[in-house]
């Protein structure tokens, strides 16, 4: 494998195809049951796709500065390019292998056989027939060219096509329809199940055309497109309404991969590489199947389970059976972690507050929005009730705006206060403020997490959220939405970490702080995890820390650009990465401050764009059995030895292997929040 860093930095980019290769582990992993290394292929898959429609078009805009400027950057993006090519066609090849040598095979064993067109029976190729003439075929666009015409083809972003040759001077594109299910299933036969992708169907049928050969070879292709949307002067005008006026524009952006079929002949990949308006450097070889994201809705004809035993959420000790979560909140902080613990404590906590008289205010940021919400429409009916309802919405969520854009609409016309995104900066912060007057005064309440307002990445992603009545939080909280208000230029916090204005300062004091403790040969260590790690300045610093003998271990799920395990730079710094059935998400800060830990979480990684360019929110955990309960789980993260990889000085992904008892950390979790209930 080629060097992915120079002596102190990861590249981010190279390092994210490190991570989707962990992946592409749990797809090889034979501990895993068959339909859940299916839909890894499927994550696998999907997230390539996001990557070439969103950083490889980042890394092609740097292509355009003029030339003077561009020698100055750091970042060479032809070099960058490459590698990125090289690196993933590398995966494509493994992919290709865990599929046809492992997955077929282990199907097989199950009595499911995925058969091409070659491979169908009589009976399977009337029935083909059948659900061709009666479903597809009014549904297909057979388009032909001329190979010398000189107009280019356009082919939808991330649509499958299948094209050949037709001969010397023609070649065919045809599009699989999108609108019906990938994977066709014959009736069973002598106890044993026969799928099929459609693309099978289509091609003996579009054999059987007595304009076409009957030995045609037909090939696999599919683009993905810049997906910026590239507003113009976001400081100017209505900036939702330009949102959702360019969303059109990223089905039509420039290819950035143009994924082929690797047997194609190279004299017919110049054909399409000049009708496509496409250069080598787009062109990634594939098999003979794409769009494996479509796999997980891959159908299990069985009577058998082929999947995890499923671990629904559990109810919360506090939370689940109370008549009040606002009183409840009042009472003691109450610490919530999903997917283990059910969300519905955080919708029933909107629920009551929609409906108690004296809740008079309520705020809220949302990041990405579910389609349909309970949440959501507990917002709906306070704001109908009369409340004072202000929700942030972040209409630049990348592929979530036009549903955070639909929310938005539906919360204003029935009475709230909805602000669209800011200029130039995201509002990536999850947390929400609840204000109600009595007789006794004014209360306050906060709800401060890791992960989004979201019902369905809650069951799917792991994440934190702390539900307080602590004064000077909640008054730190209420001073975050009077900016977003824009009320106030900047919240003057004192308990609360909020980028851009305090998080990176706050940060850099809590290293600093273990790293004397170190230098006066006092205990000193820092245990953080996060989603990504890219900020140069912080890498320096931990760095730094290491120097002064500050131990380091860190979490990281994807981008690592610290280079650990270096003499003199990095050699206290231990880092793994931990990817599962669920997506790691929550991002905690621990620092041990000589014996009495400083605990915090929020949704801020370290990342330039977290940290500088971005409004986020960190909150300190304050109660001493929500600070236990954290470490405990932070530790059984620290201890898997079943499904944590190193990330070690190149990145090679090699599974932490112990002669300790087995400890797989998500599993281990879940037992820890179920002993509780018990």
């Amino acid at each position: 494998m080629a060097k992915l860093y120079n002596s102190k930095y990861y590249h981010r980019d190279l390092s994210w195809l490190r991570f989707n290769h962990r992946v592409l582990q749990e797809a090889a992993d034979k501990r895993n049951p068959l339909y859940e290394r299916i839909k890894f292929l499927a994550i696998f898959s999907s997230n390539l796709d996001e990557f070439f429609k969103v950083r490889v078009s980042d890394i092609r805009q740097i292509k355009t500065i003029e030339k003077p400027l561009r020698k100055k950057l750091i970042t060479k993006p032809n070099k960058v390019l490459k590698e990125i090519k090289k690196q993933v066609e590398l995966q494509q090849e493994e992919f290709g292998s865990i599929f046809s040598s492992e997955i077929v095979p282990e199907l097989k064993k199950n009595n499911i056989h995925l058969i091409g067109h070659s491979e169908f029976t009589a009976t399977q190729k009337e029935i083909a027939k059948t659900y061709y003439n009666e479903t597809l075929k009014d549904k297909i666009t057979i388009s032909r060219y001329a190979t010398s015409d000189e107009n280019k083809v356009f082919i939808e972003n991330e649509a499958l096509y299948l094209t050949t040759q037709l001969n010397e001077t023609e070649f065919a594109v045809i599009n699989i329809p999108q609108e019906e299910p990938r994977f066709f299933t014959f009736p069973k036969q002598n106890g044993k199940h026969y799928i099929t992708f459609i693309d099978d169907v289509l091609k003996y049928n579009l054999r059987q055309n007595p304009k076409m050969e009957q030995d045609i070879t037909f090939y696999s292709i599919k683009t993905s497109r810049d997906a910026e949307l590239y507003i113009e002067n976001e400081l100017s005008g209505n900036l939702a309404e330009k949102i959702r006026n360019s969303l059109s524009k990223r089905d039509t952006g420039q290819a950035t991969r143009l994924l082929i079929d690797k047997r194609m002949p190279g004299s017919f990949q110049n054909i399409l590489k000049k009708a496509l308006d496409v250069y080598n450097a787009d062109i990634v070889n594939g098999g003979t199947y794409h769009n494996f994201k479509d796999f997980f809705a891959f159908p299990n004809p069985t009577n058998t389970t082929l999947s995890n035993e499923t671990l629904p959420p559990l109810p919360h000790p506090v939370l689940a059976n109370c008549e009040s979560i606002l009183k409840e909140i009042e009472t003691k902080d109450q610490l919530l972690h999903y997917p283990y613990q059910s969300f519905e404590p955080l919708i029933k906590l909107l629920e009551e507050a929609a409906t108690d008289p004296e809740v008079t205010t309520i705020k809220m940021t949302i990041y990405r929005a579910a389609d349909e919400s309970r949440l959501n429409d507990a917002i709906v009916t306070a704001a109908k009730n009369g409340k004072k309802v202000i929700v942030f919405i972040e209409v630049k969520a990348r592929f979530d705006e036009r549903n955070n854009l639909k929310w938005g609409q539906i919360f204003e016309e029935n009475g709230a206060t909805v602000i669209y995104s800011f200029p130039d900066i995201k509002i990536h912060s999850k947390i929400l403020y609840i204000e109600k007057e009595n007789e006794d005064g004014k209360s306050r309440y906060g709800y401060i997490a890791t992960g989004n307002f979201n019902e369905k990445t809650a069951t799917l992603y792991t994440d934190f959220g702390l539900m307080t009545s602590d004064k000077k939080i909640t008054k730190d909280l209420n001073k975050v939405f009077l900016v977003l208000q824009q009320k106030i230029l900047v919240p003057k916090t004192k308990r609360l970490l909020v980028s851009p204005y305090t998080t990176r300062s706050g940060f850099t004091e809590l290293v600093q702080t273990e790293m004397q403790f170190a230098r006066a040969g006092q205990p000193a260590s820092i245990t953080l995890k996060m989603n990504s790690l890219e900020d140069k300045a912080m890498i320096k610093l931990l760095y730094r820390a290491n120097n002064a003998g500050v131990k380091i271990r860190l979490l990281v799920r994807g981008i690592c650009s610290l280079v650990p395990g270096v003499k003199g730079q990095s050699e206290n710094i231990f880092i793994t990465s931990v990817v599962d059935r669920f997506l790691e998400h929550g991002r905690v800060y621990i620092f041990g401050n000589n014996g009495d830990p400083k605990i915090f979480i929020g949704s801020a990684d370290w990342m330039k764009r977290n940290l500088s360019h971005r409004i986020e929110v960190v909150a300190p955990v304050l109660d001493d059995d929500h600070k236990q309960t954290i470490l405990e789980l932070i530790d059984l993260q620290l201890q898997d030895n079943v499904k944590a990889r190193i990330v070690d000085s190149k990145q090679l992904n090699e599974y932490v292997t112990t002669d300790d008892p087995k400890i797989q950390s998500q599993l281990a979790t879940y037992d820890y929040f179920k002993e509780i209930i018990e």
